[in-house]
């Protein structure tokens, strides 16, 4: 009977129960839901959830707008929380610990590009936090909407004390999605740069730019935000939809960054390019991009991707914020209207960015 007790025992601490809030379906929308993640092993560090910053990519899953969405599906990944366990060979955390997670967890280790701290680009596939197979080939990724979450500490990152938690979780990927193209094309002084967009990523995109000394322009369709804009740093802005300014910055930007995620015309950002200028999307609508090439070949113009960045990166990113005092601008939320900001973020209708308080789980 006590040796049948011991091996129930173990067979227990194998796993810990996560409540969250889950889709069931493409359809269903987010309710609450429990369900078990496997406990630390020798290398995981265990993360009490405070905060969860609510993405537009968290909308595509759950809608399954990809064609790629598992379900049950529990979204989030722009997470920050303390470290409540870890593994017995765990060395860069302890009990206590301030940390976040972003939008993977794992990647193959020994491919060319992980080996270059390019995790997010792994050759062999990296795994996400959410809704896609583990490296075990059999247990789903489950995401920050819950009140736990187990990572291996080599994609965990550190988070200062510094700053506000709640405003650090979008940082976990909007943050590093602007920070790591500007990074990357080494935009800074003697630099002029559009911004698409004035949302979640556009905020942050305009934060960093103006922070590393670039000449910031924000383009928007909605004259409304000018004002925000201007506060959060940018020295101009253009209304899109206004022909005459569209035409006084034609041929004018050294880059674009553009944020959108929805379908739009990423010719007339093309035009705003200088001869041999970039655009470099970080949204993906749905639908293919239609590109005139004419727009391209006749100033040598080009158009680039990028992806959130590596976990080098991202805590370089990190540790930046910190240094510099810079921050999401957010509204926190409770859980259970997370349905209703989903609502609300397909309106625009947010400055810049949902977080939700996972107390009120």
């Amino acid at each position: 009977m006590l040796e049948t007790q011991d091996k129930t025992a173990e067979a227990v601490s194998e796993t810990i129960m996560s409540n969250s809030y889950a889709a069931q379906n493409a359809s269903s929308g987010l309710a609450p839901f429990s369900f078990e993640r496997k406990a630390p092993g020798p290398h995981d560090v265990q993360i009490e959830i405070k905060y969860c910053g609510v993405c537009h990519t968290d909308i595509h899953f759950v809608r399954n707008d990809w064609g790629m969405s598992i379900y049950p599906l529990v979204p989030g990944h722009e997470i920050v929380g303390v470290v409540t366990n870890v593994g017995t060979h765990v060395k860069k955390y302890k009990e206590g610990d301030l940390v976040g997670v972003g939008c993977l967890v794992d990647s193959c280790r020994v491919c060319d590009n992980c080996n270059e701290g390019l995790q997010q680009y792994c050759l062999n596939g990296m795994v996400l936090t959410y809704s896609v197979i583990a490296k075990d080939g059999k247990t789903v990724t489950m995401g920050g909407y819950s009140n736990n979450i187990v990572v291996d500490q080599d994609f965990v990152l550190k988070v200062s004390d510094k700053l506000p938690l709640h405003a650090v979780a979008p940082l976990l990927c909007a943050g590093i999605t602007t920070y790591s193209p500007l990074r990357k094309w080494k935009i800074g002084k003697g630099h002029k740069i559009g911004i698409v967009g004035l949302g979640g990523l556009g905020h942050m995109a305009v934060k960093f730019a103006v922070s590393f000394g670039a000449e910031v322009t924000v383009l928007s369709t909605s004259p409304a935000k000018k004002e925000d804009a201007i506060r959060l740093g940018a020295h101009k802005f253009v209304v899109t939809k206004d022909e005459e300014q569209v035409q006084k910055v034609a041929g004018s930007f050294d880059f674009v960054i553009d944020t959108i995620s929805s379908a739009h015309d990423y010719n007339l950002y093309i035009n705003m390019l200088k001869t041999d200028g970039t655009i470099i999307c970080l949204g993906a609508p749905p639908e293919p991009a239609q590109v005139a090439m004419f727009g391209l070949l006749f100033q040598r113009r080009m158009v680039a991707g990028s992806l959130i960045g590596g976990i080098p990166e991202t805590q370089e990113m990190l540790d930046y914020c910190a240094e510099h005092n810079i921050t999401s601008d957010v509204e926190v939320i409770d859980m259970k209207d997370i349905n209703g900001a989903y609502q609300r973020m397909e309106k625009s209708d947010v400055k810049y960015r949902f977080v939700i308080d996972m107390a009120t789980l």
